[in-house]
């Protein structure tokens, strides 16, 4: 779903909306920011932006299948050791942008440890951009 057009994220997120306010029993015009906070859900795009990111995290550490490792290469190559690049994880940005995705997000997100690291604050991340009046920073 990276890439989508606008609108049709606008229509996922309404179908989102519709089922917090069915488990919670609101009603359309209640404020929805704080129930999807408590059913720990992401906004559409923000959902789709963590699998992505996850799905590159995995690729770049080894972990996805190898046919997606394959198309993923960090700017760690052996001709570029002396630039600054060199000693971050971002990747090399090929013909199709889904790599500006991980590229995007902060150092401290980027250089976790693990994977349930990385996924942990990747979703705080994204929780802080999604819901920046309601989600304080742990950091």
């Amino acid at each position: 779903m990276a890439g989508l057009p606008a609108y049709l994220f606008r229509r996922l997120q309404s179908v989102m909306n519709a089922a917090a306010r069915l488990i919670y029993g609101l009603r359309h015009s209640d404020h929805i920011s704080d129930t999807l906070v408590s059913l720990h859900w992401l906004r559409a795009q923000e959902s789709v932006w963590f699998k992505t990111a996850v799905l590159m995290y995995k690729a770049t550490h080894g972990t996805a299948p190898a046919y997606l490792s394959q198309l993923v290469r960090v700017t760690d190559l052996p001709g570029r050791r002396s630039l600054r690049s060199a000693r971050t994880n971002r990747l090399l940005v090929p013909s199709v942008k889904l790599s500006t995705i991980l590229n995007s997000l902060p150092d401290n997100v980027i250089s976790g440890p693990s994977l349930s690291t990385f996924c942990q604050r990747l979703k705080t991340f994204l929780y802080q951009t999604s819901f920046p009046d309601i989600i304080t920073d742990p950091w």
